[in-house]
């Protein structure tokens, strides 16, 4: 079951022209969001984040908006069974929405942390990477390389060898009683949830440093975690970097402030 330009298909096969450029060149862009409480409106589900997202992506393309109160029907429709939803643009703006389960390991990941495997090679870096286009090929060719290391995930480099963010979802580092993120400068995804975390750890009086994460910053960190739309807050708590593996705290006190954000907006 999904939604495709305006109606809900009761199949699991979608039909494009072999012409379709989202088809030949990946052209779309998308956004992952998370629905909780199975409303649109809740403010950890954060619809209007996701939208204006899309909508930057494509006035940046030049690409046709979608019909936007289309295309919250079809998100109201599946999200009454899918926690998961997953929004396509296409360059004439037909929408496209699929739905899915959370991970079933989710808050065992969450609780204990995982594995993560630093992606230090060309073919890895993402193109166009303020924007959450349909060309992913690099993210996911990591993290399918991720999981032949045994990890979990990919941690992204530039080309100067700094952390840049995972294969999913945006870092986070704690040294010194403050959060550090790599800037959105330098070459990453402006996440929905990694400007509305800072937005609030600032409110809260909890101070926050956007900086490169070069090999001695990376170093220094007590803790590290990534989050995303999806599943919050993983803590990271080894980082396969041949030949060694660099270790982090998952049980680190400070990661009750990220998590802080989520118990209090349920």
């Amino acid at each position: 079951m999904f939604w495709y330009n305006g109606q809900l298909k009761q199949t699991d096969s979608l039909e494009l022209t072999i012409d379709e450029p989202g088809l030949l060149y990946g052209a779309t862009v998308f956004t992952t969001l998370r629905v909780y409480h199975q409303s649109l409106d809740s403010p950890l589900t954060n619809w209007k984040s996701h939208c204006d997202r899309l909508i930057s992506s494509l006035q940046t393309l030049g690409w046709q908006l979608p019909n936007l109160p289309q295309m919250r029907q079809g998100a109201d429709v599946l999200s009454a069974s899918y926690p998961i939803l997953r929004i396509t643009i296409f360059p004439n703006g037909r929408e496209w929405i699929t739905g899915r389960c959370l991970p079933s390991d989710l808050e065992n990941r969450q609780q204990l942390g995982i594995t993560a495997w630093l992606a230090d090679a060309p073919e890895y870096r993402r193109i166009l990477p303020m924007h959450k286009t349909g060309n992913y090929l690099p993210s996911w060719l990591a993290q399918q390389a991720s999981q032949k290391q045994g990890a979990m995930e990919a941690i992204l480099l530039d080309a100067k060898g700094n952390w840049l963010e995972t294969s999913t979802g945006n870092l986070w580092g704690w040294k010194d009683n403050c959060w550090w993120t790599p800037p959105l400068d330098a070459g990453i995804l402006p996440g929905v949830v990694r400007s509305q975390l800072i937005s609030w750890l600032k409110k809260q009086n909890h101070p926050v440093r956007e900086l490169v994460w070069d090999t001695k910053l990376v170093l220094s960190f007590e803790a590290i975690a990534y989050t995303n739309s999806v599943v919050e807050v993983i803590p990271i708590h080894t980082v396969l970097k041949a030949p060694e593996k660099l270790k982090y705290d998952p049980l680190h006190p400070s990661l009750k402030q990220l998590r802080c954000w989520w118990q209090i907006l349920s």
